[in-house]
C-alpha cells in the first residue's frame, strides 16, 4: 500500500462473465472501482441538483446559492466565449464540467480517482472533438475546412499555415485529455508520497529522523490536499474553458460574435 502508483489501480468489485460483441471480440463486464467512482460522482451531482432545485427560494439558501453559482458560471461562460448561440450548447458544457469537478472532488475525498485514468479523461476529450466536428459540418458543411485557412495569410506561406492548424486541430482531443489525467494523477502521487513519509515516522521506521520527517510531511500533506481542492477545480474549469472556445471555433467560424 505505500506504492504511490497503488491508488491508481483498477480492481474489480462484482465479477461478470464476459460478452462477446461483434467486431470488438470479449468484453469484460465487470465492475470496478472505476465504475463506483464514477456512479458515485454521477449520482452526487444527481442529488445536489435535484436538492438545489426542488427546494428553490426567493432568497436563496446556502445550497441553492452553490447550485445557483455553479449554474451561472457556466451560463456565463458558455454565452461570452461562444455567443448568443452559447445558450444552445449549455447542457454539454455543464455535463462535462460537473461530472469531471464531482469525479476530481470524490478522488480526494475516497481511494480512487476517475480522472486519473487516462481512459476517462480520453472519454471525454473524444465526446467534446466530436461534438465540435458534429456542429462544424451541420452549421457549415464543407466551409468547416475554413477552420484552417486564417485571413490574411499570404498564399505562400498558407500551405504550412493549413499544415500547422491542422495538426493542432487533431492534437486537441490529446492536450484536453493529458492535461486533466497527469494534473489529477500527479497531484495523487505527491499526496502519497509524502503519506508514506508520516506512516513510515509514525511507526518508526526511520527511527529519530521521523521527528523531523513527520511533522514536515503532515504539514506538506495538509498544504497539498488544500491545493488538490483547488486545482480539482481549475482542472474541471480549464476543460469547461478550453470546451467553449473549441465550440466557438466551429460556430462563429473565426467571425466572432
Amino acid at each position: 500500500m505505500a506504492d504511490p502508483l497503488h491508488q491508481f489501480k483498477i480492481e474489480k468489485i462484482v465479477d461478470l462473465p464476459d460478452v462477446t460483441l461483434p467486431g470488438l471480440g470479449s468484453v469484460d463486464l465487470a465492475i470496478t472501482n472505476s465504475h463506483v467512482a464514477m456512479t458515485v460522482a454521477f449520482a452526487a451531482i444527481v442529488l445536489f441538483l435535484t436538492a438545489v432545485t426542488s427546494n428553490a427560494q426567493v432568497v436563496p439558501g446556502r445550497l441553492q446559492t452553490v447550485g445557483e453559482g455553479v449554474f451561472g458560471l457556466i451560463d456565463n461562460l458558455t454565452e461570452s466565449i461562444i455567443g448568443h448561440e452559447g445558450r444552445k450548447l449549455f447542457p454539454f458544457v455543464f455535463t462535462v464540467f460537473t461530472l469531471i469537478l464531482g469525479m476530481n472532488f470524490l478522488g480526494l475525498m475516497l481511494a480512487f480517482t476517475a480522472t486519473s485514468q487516462i481512459a476517462v479523461t480520453a472519454t471525454f476529450g473524444v465526446l467534446t472533438i466530436g461534438l465540435v466536428l458534429i456542429i462544424g459540418f451541420a452549421k457549415h458543411g464543407l466551409g468547416f475546412f475554413k477552420l484552417f485557412v486564417p485571413s490574411g495569410v499570404p498564399w505562400v506561406l498558407l500551405p504550412v499555415i493549413i499544415l500547422i492548424e491542422f495538426a493542432s486541430f487533431l492534437l486537441r482531443p490529446v492536450t484536453l485529455t493529458l492535461r486533466l489525467f497527469g494534473n489529477m494523477m500527479g497531484g495523487h502521487v505527491a499526496l502519497k508520497v509524502f503519506a508514506g513519509f508520516v506512516a513510515a515516522a509514525v511507526i518508526g521506521k526511520i527511527g529519530l529522523l521521523g521527528l523531523l520527517v513527520g511533522p514536515l510531511s503532515i504539514g506538506m500533506v495538509t498544504a497539498l490536499t488544500a491545493l488538490e481542492f483547488l486545482v480539482a477545480f481549475l482542472q474541471a474549469f480549464v476543460f469547461a474553458v478550453l470546451t467553449c472556445i473549441y465550440l466557438n471555433d466551429v460556430v462563429n467560424l473565426g467571425h466572432g460574435h
